[in-house]
């Protein structure tokens, strides 16, 4: 009877699975690709996480290939795959500063890439093998390094649009993320990107508004994006109160608890898990949230101390050895021994981690280039030397033309 069963529900998971494929390739059929190749304008924050979906495809191309350009008509073109569509790259795997080439996936015909950055953006072509083009896309990736915050509690308002004769930029804020924390007083925030408005744009790029794309997009002209640059992405934060939601106790647990409670003490036992780490006294760390995104509302504590943006963002002072960047990574620069205690992580209001940190005063500590200090503490070395050198050349030159100078034979009568 288990056999017969079994049997039955891998006949319907199979008629799923192909009830599924054909209404993919019915959407297909009825999207028909445009005569004219035109780009979709798409804007996103450094080191966020990107899909293109291939809108249309003719019928007989069973896998597409992804083509990227920096600009149109480069000669330069990468090709995002793989050309047996087996590129399985996970998000988790990608470190910052990886070339485009391990930071992608494509999946269903769509493209995923994963933590962007500026150097990303361009063109990116659906196509075939043979370079034929079905559909394309207009992408912009905005750093995040002249982001301005902006907190509404403190009564401070968002950057004024400008205008420069028919020139109009402005910031196009997403929408509010949930409250960071529960409980207790938390933030949320709302990214603004950089758009502007213009008569002169090219009408190849396909634009949500009329004459409105992204600043970096490749339709603005090289004259009016560098007018544009200077007005960096927003950052608007706010404070906000929810409740937390009650999480039932499995009965086993509770049994565990009761038992050990009768037995003696009952022990402490962590709500999140728990990683250890021992770090080196002045040494720095960053330490980064469990699945947590630059979109997603991300708030740290230490123990019970709240670390909230309107203290401790990136920028707000200069002069802060713990703050917190745009990608929701906790920076401990020169670790202190009063650094030592648990650090919790919230992702999108509920916490999930926690990272007890411990601070060693002595031992070794074996130097290696994959660290940023010690990669640091040689560049200043190489550029410390080169400048000694640099003085000591130029001292002997001014003497050498000193003494050939006093050397020459006086032609004055």
């Amino acid at each position: 009877m288990n056999l017969a069963h079994t049997t039955v529900l891998l006949w319907v998971w199979g008629s799923l699975q192909a009830f599924e494929i054909v209404e993919k390739e019915n959407i297909f059929q009825r999207t028909p690709c445009p005569a004219f190749l035109m780009f979709d304008n798409a804007a996103y924050l450094a080191d966020m996480s990107f899909e293109l979906p291939c809108h249309c495809k003719p019928e007989e191309v069973s896998a597409v290939v992804w083509y990227y350009q920096k600009h149109l008509g480069s000669s330069h073109t990468k090709v995002l795959t793989d050309f047996d569509g087996r590129v399985l790259t996970e998000e988790s795997q990608v470190h910052v500063g990886s070339d485009m080439l391990v930071r992608f996936s494509i999946r269903m015909f769509s493209l995923l890439v994963f933590r962007a950055q500026p150097e990303d953006s361009g063109l990116y072509f659906c196509g075939t093998r043979k370079g034929d083009y079905f559909y394309a896309y207009d992408v912009d990736i905005q750093s995040g390094e002249g982001m301005v915050a902006t907190f509404k509690d403190q009564g401070q308002e968002p950057f004024a649009d400008e205008h420069h004769g028919s020139l109009h930029i402005f910031t196009t804020f997403w929408e509010w993320t949930p409250c960071d924390r529960c409980g207790v007083r938390g933030e949320q925030w709302r990214i603004g990107l950089c758009y502007l408005r213009s008569p002169g744009l090219s009408p190849r790029y396909r634009k949500t508004l009329p004459e409105v794309v992204s600043c970096g997009s490749q339709a603005v002209p090289r004259k009016l994006r560098a007018q544009a640059r200077e007005h960096t992405p927003e950052l608007l934060v706010q404070s906000c109160v929810v409740p937390c939601e009650k999480k039932k106790v499995s009965e086993g647990v509770m049994a565990i608890l009761s038992y050990v409670s009768k037995v003696g003490s009952r022990p402490w036992l962590p709500q999140v898990p728990i990683q250890f780490h021992q770090q080196r006294l002045g040494h720095g760390l960053i330490i980064s949230c469990p699945g947590a995104r630059p979109e997603h509302a991300v708030a740290w504590d230490k123990d019970r101390e709240y670390f909230y943006r309107t203290q401790y963002l990136r920028g707000v002072n200069r002069s802060m050895r713990v703050f917190i960047d745009h990608g929701n990574h906790l920076h401990i620069r020169f670790t202190q021994l009063s650094d030592r205690g648990i650090y919790y992580c919230w992702r999108q209001g509920v916490r999930v981690a926690g990272l007890r940190l411990g601070v060693m005063s002595r031992g070794r500590y074996r130097a290696s280039f994959s660290d940023p200090e010690t990669r640091s503490a040689v560049e200043l070395t190489l550029v410390g030397y080169l400048f000694i050198t640099a003085v000591f050349v130029t001292i002997h030159l001014c003497r050498c033309c000193c003494y050939l100078f006093r050397c020459c034979p006086n032609f004055s009568p």
